[in-house]
């Protein structure tokens, strides 16, 4: 604390200091005596991120040194309220300050750096005003952290590495409860979101505000000292033939660079991931429907994807009561157009919808499955899009897409803007992290972005890591957006040792948020099941309203509530080896009983019970998990 304290000290008299509205959280700026723009953090007067660089060059400007401070514009309430169909709550209200500071180069150049303090976070983007061609070279933003902070971070993959070259997909193993300061694996360093904890506050730090004419950043993999800086993709990340970096005519203006900070609690029920990316494009709200999907290739693979046991897996999602089915890779050529469009009417009599599989690359990796280099220009979207509806499919699943590349970020926003205006449900797979997409095109109701179910079916070895994999997810990549990690096995899986107890599946229903929850189990799978089970995932609510962190502790267990109108519905997981007692307080629960779902002696044994507060004990089975309902 004292080397905090020291460092914030250090910094030159204060040029400005900006507040939350509670007061609780303060963002100081100022231009050092290296006559550098720096920022630091804190919360209740105790340092949180110590003074850090700020800073961008173009190649037509550099405001990265020699720089004063020219303009400060006053104060400006925000005040904001939005709608999610698939987050942690489906009305937001946005209550933040922010504030306008323009500085100067030697070339009296202008850069404006736009701060938001807000009660759970901070955040800040640049802009280059002014016509003419600007095309960014490097960005000096930083996040200095005190020597003894902690890090729970996912290593970027190199491009163009991986099965047939489909690097990054975002897909690592997390490294959990690192030093700061820990060397990425390779160059290509760690993604977003990443967590930190710096005494007793938590701090997410991710980007949003992704409209498609700039890359996608993540984190450099030398932080030496626990300064963390903003890196770009590798230089093969791009479209064919397109943009690595920004590029534009007129002015040129960042993404948010976005900190959720204050207690594990608050960090995990923040929305600052969607608060600050843009409101939501025009659509037919009538298509805006998340739900439950039944698929066969998590567990039976690129065989299934057969006219029969499509037609089975609608049965199935009949019989569940969930709204879609999705037809996998391939249906092109196994199913084809005639006996998809049957497949589709068949599907629409039992009141489910079908989903369709397409392959979103052209040259840039190596993959064989088709519909392939389908989507690659608008005319070849607006054909499949029409020939999409005309069979009677309502959403698409788009794969292995390219990295993050400003060319290949346009191409994922192409894609967003014309499902949405040709009302289409998306899912992208394969892909980068959607930062807050799914507020501004509300018909992308999931996206990947995780190693997922898939890879433990794959090997033993990530399977035997799955449980504490499983656990990182609501505290990182599911913090802020939809995630399709495809959850939920209850019987064996081929060839596979299954690590998890069905109670840690189960609780994966609630504890993952996605607004197409495609679920790996099979037909032949649920029926070993109680009924109760079966219930409790047909009754599932498929958007929720209210989200409340319990307990929990990244990588080893977590506890959260989701309220769907007046039910709330409670979930948790453990992923340790050994047994967890939990006393749990739910006196806001105003004396509601609760039907409790968790594990039995067995490794397989599901049993009922009842959960009451105003103080719950339960003990975690070793890797297993429970979900209660509180009507």
């Amino acid at each position: 604390m004292r080397a905090m304290l020291s460092a914030l000290l250090a910094l030159p008299a204060l040029a400005h200091a900006l507040s939350s509205p509670d007061g609780q959280l303060q963002v100081d700026l100022s231009v050092n005596a290296d006559r550098q723009l720096v920022y630091a953090v804190q919360r209740a007067g105790v340092p949180v991120l110590l003074p850090s660089r700020l800073g961008l060059v173009l190649e037509e400007a550099d405001f990265s040194h020699d720089l004063r401070l020219v303009a400060t514009s006053p104060v400006a309430r925000q005040r904001e309220r939005y709608t999610l169909y698939s987050g942690k709550r489906s009305q937001v209200d946005v209550r933040a300050n922010e504030q306008r500071f323009t500085v100067a180069n030697a070339a009296d150049q202008a850069l404006v750096l736009t701060v938001r303090a807000a009660n759970d976070g901070v955040a800040l983007r640049y802009t280059v005003e002014g016509t003419g061609r600007k095309r960014f070279q490097r960005e000096l933003t930083s996040f200095a952290f005190a020597p003894d902070a902690r890090a729970w971070l996912q290593p970027m993959a190199v491009a163009k590495t991986g099965w047939k070259r489909t690097n990054p997909s975002y897909e690592e193993h997390y490294q959990i409860d690192i030093p700061v300061g820990t060397p990425a694996p390779s160059q290509a360093g760690w993604v977003f979101p990443a967590l930190f904890r710096s005494g007793a506050h938590w701090v997410a730090v991710t980007e949003a505000g992704m409209d498609g004419r700039f890359h996608a950043s993540r984190l450099a993999a030398d932080s030496t000292g626990g300064t963390y800086r903003i890196d770009g993709p590798e230089p093969s990340e791009v479209f064919t033939g397109g943009r690595l970096l920004a590029e534009t005519d007129g002015p040129l203006t960042t993404p948010w660079r976005v900190l959720a900070i204050g207690s594990l609690k608050t960090v995990m029920e923040s929305t600052l991931g969607t608060d600050l990316a843009a409101p939501a494009v025009p659509v037919d709200r009538r298509v805006l429907k998340p739900g439950a999907a039944a698929w066969s290739w998590a567990l039976l693979k690129d065989d299934a994807t057969v006219f029969d046991v499509q037609k089975r897996f609608i049965d199935y999602a009949a019989d569940m009561r969930w709204p879609y089915t999705l037809v996998d890779a391939d249906w092109d050529r196994k199913i084809g157009d005639a006996q998809m469009k049957v497949l589709a009417d068949y599907a629409r009599t039992r009141g489910v919808a079908l989903l369709a599989w397409y392959n979103s690359s052209g040259d840039w990796n190596d993959t064989p499955y088709t519909p392939k280099s389908a989507l690659l220009t608008a005319a070849d979207r607006q054909r499949e899009f029409a020939r999409m509806k005309a069979l009677g499919v309502k959403g698409l699943k788009v794969d292995f897409f390219g990295g993050d590349g400003a060319s290949m970020q346009a191409y994922y926003v192409d894609l967003l803007n014309e499902t949405a205006a040709q009302g289409l449900l998306l899912n992208f797979h394969g892909a980068t992290l959607p930062r807050g997409w799914s507020r501004t095109y509300p018909q992308l109701m999931t996206t990947e972005a995780v190693r997922g179910f898939e890879f433990a079916t794959f090997g033993q070895d990530d399977q035997d890591q799955v449980a504490r994999h499983a656990a990182m997810l609501p505290f990182t990549r599911n913090l802020f957006d939809p995630m399709d990690f495809t959850p939920l096995v209850f019987g064996d899986i081929p060839n596979i040792k299954r690590a998890t107890r069905n109670g840690f599946e189960l609780a994966q229903s609630v504890l993952f948020l996605s607004g197409l929850q495609h679920y790996a189990e099979t037909p032949q799978g649920m029926a070993t099941v109680p009924a109760y089970v079966k219930t409790f995932l047909r009754e599932l609510p498929a958007r929720w309203d209210e989200v409340r962190f319990l307990d929990g502790v990244p990588g080893e267990y977590v506890v959260l509530a989701r309220r769907a109108g007046r039910q709330w519905f409670l979930a948790g997981f453990n992923a340790g080896e050994a047994a967890r007692p939990l006393q749990l307080d739910l006196h806001w629960l105003s004396g509601r009983t609760g039907q409790l779902i968790t594990d039995g002696a067995g490794e397989r044994e599901l049993v009922q019970g009842r959960l009451r507060g105003p103080t719950a004990t339960l003990t975690l089975a070793p890797r297993g998990g429970f979900v209660a309902r509180f009507r």
